[in-house]
């Protein structure tokens, strides 16, 4: 007879699928290897190869069977720590730790039982059922657990392995023991070998799922190209990427922060389930893609997006910068119209509280006095003059009222008369100088007077000035107004120059942190990056002439001086 034909066709079929799977393991890990060097799960694929081929082919004696059990549970648990600690190689988490490590540890005992010959067989058989079961049943729930809250595109990467492996495990557990206790299932021995090779061959297929990603980016780049079917440049990159919860935000230089391409404020993830990948352009800043971390494993395809779309993204940036100033304007606009309805209802106020009083008590005055005439001529009179001098003061108010609205002067002289009239009227000798060839429009007129009249208002309260200059010149299409005195000043920059030299922007800073905010705070209210708070910070600190010491409390100091005002 025959040596080969004397083989059970069984035991063919069982060795060559247990050399297919050492194959798999090995080759597979030899490929994760080359392509992602600093990632472990290729060196664990191969180690798990070499031990499946040395507990299936190891020409070891009858007497060693110890170690045959010994390595047929060191393979299982060397996979146990691949699966748990896909897609990175490491153990990152307490849970992951300890599937692993009961894996080992029930390998390590069996493996010790089994070689040292402390115990009977059956009690090596009953301790590597338990232990078999024990772990395959701990793996197979992290696994579970782990897809449940995995995200969309971190179940992308998972799923091929991840599938795998739970077949695998279930396999395992079902299998394992029946074998150990010597029941006859080794009919489906090869299947059990068929289900592991598809581990290593689900991650090369993942593999190539990622070259087939980066193969798209082309694609990306055609549809960005296509001016007749014009497409959102943040869907485009979600599908290329994967990831529907993609949001793309644009560097706005101006204002140091990232916006949406609808102009609205994008902030970088703190941490948890979302982070961020900055896209430079010539070393600038240019765009933030924030998106899940499961894209961190493959960076290569991130990059390569970027570096397509960048034209793309820069010319989206400049749509972006317009849209956000387009609602900076809005505010403005919004701030306009609350500033005008608040000074309406205090004109409002001013009018019902003072002049319409006065008012009213004019014809009362008159009305009595009426009444008195023919009874008491002197206490007529008397009422009437109240009246007469009532009406008067009401004028007077009625007449402030209207310079605080619009200056009459202004109206009948012009910048250059209505000036001439503050210096008149200044405590403080002005002198004036005029470079004004053409008439000016009304608004700048206005506000060059307005600007004068702060300015003298303020060298006459603060500035201790003997004599101050008024310069008025029209240069270049502008009009220049400079105001300067002989005073002790308050502005000097090495010492700050007061709350009145606060931006707008600086002030609402200065108001959240009066309020007790953080700076993380103001930045979320004011839709602003954290980074230009502190900017907006110093700058206050500066104006206020609030030096850094060791204690360094300019913050209380700056927001008691608001408060103060």
């Amino acid at each position: 007879m025959d040596p080969v034909s004397a083989v059970p066709a069984g035991e063919v079929v069982t060795a060559v699928t247990s050399a297919g799977v050492a194959a798999a393991f090995v080759g597979a890990g030899l490929v994760a290897v080359r392509v992602r060097p600093r990632n472990r799960v290729g060196p664990l694929m191969v180690v798990i190869g070499l031990l499946w081929l040395l507990a299936r082919f190891a020409p070891l004696p009858e007497t060693a069977a110890g170690v045959r059990t010994a390595l047929a549970g060191a393979w299982a648990a060397v996979l146990a720590h691949l699966v748990v600690a896909f897609p990175g190689g490491r153990l990152t988490s307490r849970l992951p730790r300890a599937v692993a490590g009961t894996a080992y540890l029930s390998t390590a005992g069996v493996a010790v039982l089994a070689t040292t010959g402390l115990a009977s067989s059956a009690v090596v058989r009953g301790a590597a059922t338990a232990g078999a079961v024990l772990s395959g049943l701990a793996l197979m729930g992290l696994q579970v657990s782990r897809w449940r809250a995995s995200s969309v595109t971190r179940r992308r990467s998972l799923n091929p392995v991840l599938a795998a492996a739970v077949v695998v495990t279930a396999l395992f557990v079902t299998l394992k023991p029946m074998m150990i206790a010597g029941v006859a299932v080794r009919s489906l021995t090869p299947v059990m070998q068929v289900a592991l090779a598809a581990v290593p061959l689900a991650y090369l297929g993942g593999l190539l799922r990622r070259r087939i990603d980066r193969g798209g980016v082309a694609e990306l780049v055609v549809h960005l190209r296509d001016v007749s079917r014009p497409v959102s440049i943040q869907r485009a990159l979600a599908e290329v990427l994967h990831d529907p919860t993609l949001r793309v935000g644009y560097w706005m230089p101006e204002s140091s922060r990232y916006v949406d391409a609808d102009g609205r404020v994008v902030l970088p993830p703190d941490g948890g389930d979302r982070v961020a990948t900055r896209a430079d352009h010539d070393g600038a800043p240019l765009a933030l893609l924030v998106h899940d971390p499961a894209l961190l494993d493959n960076p290569e395809l991130v990059e390569a997006t970027c570096a397509a779309a960048a034209l793309a993204l820069s010319n989206e940036r400049l749509a972006a910068e317009l849209r956000a100033r387009l609602h900076q304007l809005a505010e403005s606009r919004g701030q306009v119209l609350r500033a005008a309805e608040t000074e309406r209802r205090r004109l409002e106020r001013d009018l019902h509280d003072g002049v319409q009083q006065r008012l009213l008590s004019i014809p009362m005055t008159l009305s009595l006095a009426e009444s008195r005439l023919s009874t008491s001529p002197d206490q007529a009179r008397e009422l009437v003059g109240e009246a007469k001098t009532t009406t008067l003061a009401v004028l007077d108010e009625l007449r402030a009222l209207s310079q605080g609205i619009h200056p009459p002067v202004l109206t009948e002289r012009g910048l250059r008369g209505a000036v001439r009239e503050l210096a008149a009227l200044a405590p403080v000798p002005l002198r004036l100088s005029f470079e004004i060839p053409a008439p000016l429009p009304v608004e700048v007129e206005t506000t060059a007077y307005y600007v004068v009249a702060e300015a003298v208002a303020n060298v006459t309260k603060h500035a201790g000035a003997r004599e101050a200059r008024v310069r008025v010149e029209r240069r270049g299409g502008r009009l220049l107004v400079e105001i300067s005195d002989d005073g002790r000043g308050g502005a000097d920059p090495a010492r700050g120059s007061g709350l009145r030299a606060l931006t707008g922007r600086e002030r609402e800073v200065l108001a959240l942190m009066a309020e007790g905010r953080t700076n993380q705070a103001v930045a979320e209210r004011i839709g602003i990056a954290e980074r230009t708070v502190e900017k907006h910070c110093t700058s206050i600190f500066a104006k206020l002439g609030l030096r850094a010491s060791a204690d360094d409390h300019r913050r209380v100091l700056a927001v008691l001086r608001y408060l103060n005002t």
